[in-house]
């Protein structure tokens, strides 16, 4: 990675005094990428860059920060026009044989030692403390929306209803520029994201879910595989964010501030990476892929994290979801834009009740946790 092609020795070079020379950009960037991608401890940094543990820590918080500042408004910065998101829609139509998909969105626990004076507010169910990363991906596997921060108590629809990216999604399509309702048959299918976990986000005209329950029919079943194929987007997101960026890891021994300025750095590291140096940061077999026969195949990044997750958690289900007609509407008529045969070639081994079920229950969501 370049430092002068990143911008950031003006954020991170310090002036000249007379006592000492100042610790140079280069060596500040060094120790901070160290810290992200290897989950070492801030002591251990302090031996090895022979460097006093307090500066060490206000290296990683100021470079954190920079890394913020220069990246984010050009790799995580939110679609402005309509023709950018339709863009985004044609990604997802092209790997994913999804219509008008805008992205995967799910939310992960960042884990975290208790905050000082944080009382139970970060303390969630599975008696961890945390702050929650809720973000949302393109078919690319790159963050395009992002919420960090939020307590690790509160539960999942109150985080999405209360983030930004929630809020404008839910005044309707100017408040981001959305395009307008795409016209299929005697439906005008809206653009919409689409939620990992079954019964942890509500079902919304703009964000779709799978139909509950195990014995459906098959038009069912055929809208439940086609959100699952596409769902794997943001999975596997979060899995090479995880594999990638190991301070993901362990728990991460900072205050809250910092905690919220690691997780941006990385997702815009992340995002970086993915867009400027894609065949290193992701090399083939890496993320999931689908067989000829409809299967999953595992990506390598599982095996990566499969034993020593412990600082990035999936938490199950909290609290009830209702929805309203206009959302059921939506989902039932992505239904039958998937069931039209004129439209769609579907393969009916695809929809072995073994394979649907596997996605339906969420199991492929353990390997996460």
């Amino acid at each position: 990675m370049s430092i002068c092609y990143l911008g950031l020795p003006p954020f991170i070079t310090k002036e000249h005094c007379r006592s000492r020379m100042p610790i140079s950009a280069s060596e500040r960037l060094s120790l901070c990428l160290r810290y992200l991608a290897t989950g070492e401890t801030q002591q251990s940094l302090s031996f090895s860059f022979r460097i006093g543990r307090a500066t060490v820590s206000r290296i990683v918080r100021e470079t954190c920060h920079a890394i913020w500042e220069d990246l984010q408004g050009e790799y995580l910065r939110v679609p402005q026009t309509a023709e950018e998101w339709q863009k985004i829609g044609s990604g997802f139509e092209t790997e994913w044989n999804f219509l008008n998909c805008l992205g995967g969105l799910y939310r992960k626990h960042i884990c975290m030692e208790c905050p000082k004076n944080g009382g139970s507010a970060y303390y969630n169910y599975k008696n961890f403390h945390s702050i929650v990363l809720l973000a949302v991906c393109d078919a690319k596997y790159c963050f395009t929306l992002g919420n960090v921060g939020s307590y690790g108590r509160e539960n999942d629809a109150a985080i999405l209803s209360e983030s930004a990216f929630g809020k404008l999604f839910d005044s309707g399509p100017s408040g981001l520029c959305l395009p307008s309702p795409r016209l299929v048959g005697n439906s005008r299918l809206p653009y919409v994201l689409i939620a990992i976990g079954d019964e942890v986000f509500p079902l919304k005209p703009w964000l779709m879910k799978p139909y509950p329950g195990r014995n459906l029919d098959e038009p069912h079943r055929v809208y439940n595989y086609r959100l699952s194929r596409a769902k794997r987007t943001i999975e596997n997101t979060y899995g090479i964010l995880s594999a990638r960026w190991r301070i993901f890891r362990v728990p991460i021994r900072a205050n809250v501030e910092t905690v919220e300025l690691i997780t941006k750095a990385a997702i815009c590291l992340h995002n970086y990476l993915q867009l400027t140096d894609n065949a290193f940061y992701v090399s083939s077999g890496f993320v999931d892929s689908e067989n000829a026969d409809g299967s999953l195949s595992p990506g390598d990044w599982r095996a990566i994290v499969q034993y020593d997750e412990s600082g990035m958690v999936s938490l199950g289900h909290v609290g009830g979801n209702r929805y309203t007609l206009e959302a059921s509407n939506s989902r039932n008529d992505f239904k039958e834009y998937f069931n039209k045969r004129n439209l769609i070639v579907f393969d009916d081994q695809m929809i072995d009740q073994r394979i649907v079920n596997l996605f339906t229950r969420g199991s492929h969501h353990r390997n996460l946790s």
